[in-house]
């Protein structure tokens, strides 16, 4: 089925609405949206080409990404990643040590080392125990809570988490993770209100729209889809074949875990079985773990008050 507007998942169309100099306020609005950078927002951007190792260059097929920078030389990466990779975490914390270090390459003094922050657009379930589908990360002091360590942001969007249908889109960073999601799906008399008052995002959907791309174009944003369904089909079927060797069992774990995250926020017992799929006696069993490891905790803070 053709549809009206492309998906920002695939490369070409990825690079064409955040990667091009003509769309760089597209850029900057998304930054500013996801990072939340109301107080100190970013007015600038211009483009960098990424200094990959060529081993690292070759393994990164299923991977989009972005770098750039912003007027005071702060370094953004921007990545879409299209197919499960279990070591996606450690080659995102990778590649940001990586362009925080090649500023060295210039001769900066290390006092004058600027700031990296990793924006990952993720198809997939990355942090199983977490419901929210955007997380922030950062190094702070365990006791004090302080971000002293400030060199190093990353940012995760989890799409497989993000539930909301387009009559419930009240934050643009909502509207963002819509926009991963469902803009191959949207139609476009569904598009006022998926819009609303955020004209960027119409902005988005205009360079999506299949009748502003050149036939040229579109031969290679389908060429560039079948390898994208090559990678994540080869990477399924490896998933698959080691559930099959016994790894199932992860899965269920994956669900427990989300399943006690959404019990200790006090959500009724009926949405948690909708939502992760247990049955109410594995849940009722989770709810009374709870309970007790709650009992225990207080138990403990008690004998610390007498000891």
């Amino acid at each position: 089925m053709i549809t009206r507007f492309l998906d920002p998942r695939n490369d070409l169309a990825f690079k064409r609405i955040f990667g091009t100099p003509w769309n760089s306020d597209t850029l900057i609005h998304f930054l500013n949206d996801i990072l939340d950078l109301k107080e100190d927002p970013i007015e600038k951007v211009t483009f960098l080409k990424p200094n990959q190792d060529p081993v690292v260059a070759a393994e990164r097929q299923s991977i989009v990404d972005v770098l750039c920078e912003d007027e005071k030389h702060n370094k953004f990466i921007i990545e879409m990643q299209v197919a499960r990779d279990p070591g996606f975490v450690k080659r995102a914390q990778y590649y940001a040590s990586k362009t925080y270090i090649d500023q060295r390459d210039t001769h900066v003094d290390y006092k004058d080392l600027k700031n990296v922050r990793f924006l990952a657009i993720y198809e997939e379930n990355l942090f199983p125990k977490k419901m929210d589908f955007i997380s922030h990360h950062e190094m702070r002091d365990i006791k004090t809570q302080e971000n002293d360590l400030d060199g190093f942001k990353f940012i995760f969007l989890e799409l497989s988490k993000f539930k909301n249908k387009k009559g419930n889109l009240k934050t643009l960073t909502q509207k963002w993770a819509y926009f991963f999601k469902h803009a191959v799906d949207t139609k476009e008399e569904d598009l006022a209100e998926i819009v609303g008052s955020d004209l960027i995002i119409e902005r988005a959907y205009k360079e999506l729209d299949r009748f502003g791309w050149s036939k040229k174009d579109l031969m290679e944003y389908e060429t560039v889809d079948m390898k994208i369904a090559a990678v994540r089909d080869a990477l399924e079927e490896s998933f698959s074949d080691g559930v099959k060797k016994g790894e199932a069992i992860g899965i269920e774990k994956e669900k427990e875990g989300i399943a006690r995250k959404m019990i200790q926020k006090k959500m009724d017992i009926e949405s948690i079985i909708e939502f992760r799929e247990l049955t109410r006696e594995k849940i009722e069993i989770l709810i009374k773990e709870e309970e007790k490891t709650i009992k225990q905790r207080s138990f403990c803070k008690i004998e610390n008050i007498f000891s």
